[in-house]
């Protein structure tokens, strides 16, 4: 069955390079972030996890765990985590499931149910396990995003993205095309002219359904 935004995501039990744990019970009450990925030891998946590792005080700012999936095993998870540091210059210290039975890639629409793993396998055996998934501290789905396996997902947009899910969320807003923390919200067409005066104050009506304003103090 297909996981779309807002369906609440699986409760599976996972293994990880640091333990065993339910997804639910290791999300809490924060936000999070599981990125996936079709093979250890891989180019690009390599430089992607760096690029995490070196994100993890921005992922903290913003009360948000982030784990990584793989279809590799634990041994392989651990030896791959010193690649990681050496080629991204930061420690990875977020676990990454082993998803070698495929699990987690199916319960999340990665593969289709019927997917294996062959023997002599390459990562094009697995190359639509490519993607983010954004988890609310409702452990409902926020948001995902796909690529492919040649192109380098951008985690700076996934950092915005999360600005904007976190913004919209506690501040009953939405966010324009490229918008970044401290620009002008959209005001949502079911707030009245009255209702969002008293909210933002002054508020500039660019057309009858999209207003701009600042978000108060």
């Amino acid at each position: 069955m297909a996981l779309r935004i807002n369906d609440t995501i699986p409760d599976l039990t996972v293994t990880t390079d640091q333990g065993e744990f339910s997804l639910h019970d290791w999300i809490g009450d924060s936000w999070a972030i599981l990125f996936s990925h079709p093979k250890d030891f891989t180019p690009v998946c390599t430089t992607e996890f760096g690029a995490v590792a070196r994100l993890a005080d921005e992922w903290e700012k913003r009360g948000t765990k982030v784990i990584g999936v793989s279809v590799d095993g634990v041994e392989d998870h651990k030896k791959w985590k010193g690649d990681i540091e050496t080629a991204g210059g930061a420690k990875p210290g977020f676990p990454i499931i082993a998803d070698d039975g495929l699990e987690v890639s199916k319960a999340f629409d990665m593969l289709p149910a019927e997917a294996y793993l062959p023997d002599g396998r390459t990562p094009a055996d697995s190359a639509t396990v490519r993607s983010v998934f954004i988890i609310g501290p409702d452990k409902q789905l926020k948001l995902t995003m796909t690529y492919p396996m040649t192109v380098g997902r951008n985690f700076g947009e996934v950092l915005r993205a999360l600005d904007a899910l976190q913004t919209s969320a506690g501040q009953g807003v939405a966010t324009p095309a490229d918008w970044t923390l401290g620009q002008d919200v959209v005001i949502p067409t079911s707030v009245s002219d009255e209702d969002a005066k008293a909210k933002f104050g002054e508020f500039n009506t660019v057309l009858p359904y999209l207003r701009m304003a600042k978000l108060p103090g």
